[in-house]
């Protein structure tokens, strides 16, 4: 990993709000270049995070894309619905966790007599994930290196370079359709990581799989008939929202839209 000038690169950082000067036709090819050549596209810096409900929590980030993440402004309505249902001594699964920003709030709102659980199938991003716990001094955090999917074994999982997405937060199961930049992961369901492998269920959960939720909720029968589990799911398509609103409600939960593309689904 290259390890840049610490002052450039949080210069970069403080920069960021100005990226919307790389739309502009040639000074936006000067920039990027200048900004290529002094903070290569895979540098990684130490932020705390500044307001918001993760205030003063440690994050390592790339200095081009960090801003949002330094500025605790990720998905609001996902912060506030875990400030509002996610109570000391719950346990919170993570589904599609990436380098951690809500595994670190959760950890923080469940506080040490609770407990996390967070999947992530890319093992570079995982190791982000668990350097990050670290770093918080999170005891009540466990990281499982793995996909979740509707049935246990191995699936593809496709990377995304860390030039598209320096944080490869678009990393998804593949079709094996995909070939560039794709590797085999341990892939599990809820019912069997919780009913065979004998892990402690969630109070809450929440899904940002990149497309593959109704593969995930079809390893979930066992759990949302025999627990009644808040959760909050990104829907990365219409047709996935339909089906998963569908079947949720036929199992007595209430849906609502928290924006455009996340569900709360509480049980009745």
């Amino acid at each position: 990993m290259a390890k840049p000038d610490a002052r450039l690169a949080r210069l970069l950082l403080r920069l960021a709000p100005l990226s919307g000067l790389r739309r502009v036709p040639l000074l936006g090819d000067l920039l990027s270049k200048i900004s290529h050549a002094l903070v290569p596209s895979d540098a990684l810096i130490w932020v705390r995070i500044q307001h918001g409900p993760s205030q003063g929590l440690w994050l390592r980030v790339n200095p081009r894309t960090g801003q949002n993440v330094q500025q605790g402004l990720g998905e609001p309505a996902v912060q506030k619905a875990l400030q509002e249902h996610l109570r000391p001594g719950m346990t919170f699964y993570d589904l599609g966790a990436n380098i951690g920003f809500f595994t670190l709030l959760a950890a923080r709102l469940v506080e040490p007599g609770g407990r996390v659980v967070s999947f992530e199938a890319d093992p570079e991003i995982a190791a982000r994930l668990r350097e990050n716990v670290r770093r918080n001094n999170f005891a009540n955090v466990t990281v499982e290196q793995k996909a979740i999917w509707s049935q246990p074994g191995t699936v593809s999982f496709a990377r995304v370079a860390s030039t598209d997405s320096p944080d490869r937060g678009l990393g998804h199961v593949s079709s094996g359709i995909e070939v560039r930049n794709t590797i085999s992961v341990e892939a599990t369901t809820l019912d069997h990581y919780i009913y065979t492998l004998g892990h402690p269920a969630p109070d809450l959960l929440k899904c940002d799989v990149e497309g593959a939720e109704v593969e995930v909720f079809a390893g979930t029968k066992r759990l949302l008939q025999t627990k009644r589990v808040i959760l909050l799911i990104e829907m990365h398509s219409p047709e996935n929202h339909e089906l998963l609103t569908h079947s949720l409600r036929s199992l007595n939960y209430d849906c609502s839209s928290l924006d455009e593309s996340h569900v709360l689904a509480l049980p009745r």
